[in-house]
């Protein structure tokens, strides 16, 4: 009786730890998207600001002729 109570105990425990595990994966991925998205809204700004220059450079350049 002893090896089943044993083996069902750690058949618990694995299941328990694959649990834990999962949750830490799905923390660490919910982060990561946080992260990318952040990343996503300041290469836009950045791609936006270089267009506002290069729009600006344009005009002074027709002016300059």
């Amino acid at each position: 009786m002893f090896w089943p109570m044993l083996a069902v105990a750690l058949g618990f425990l694995g299941i328990a730890v694959l649990g834990v595990l999962g949750i830490k994966v799905f923390v660490e991925a919910r982060r990561l998207s946080q992260e990318v998205a952040r990343t996503a809204r300041r290469i836009d700004r950045a791609a936006q600001d270089l267009e506002r220059a290069a729009t600006d450079l344009a005009r002074t350049g027709e002016a300059l002729r």
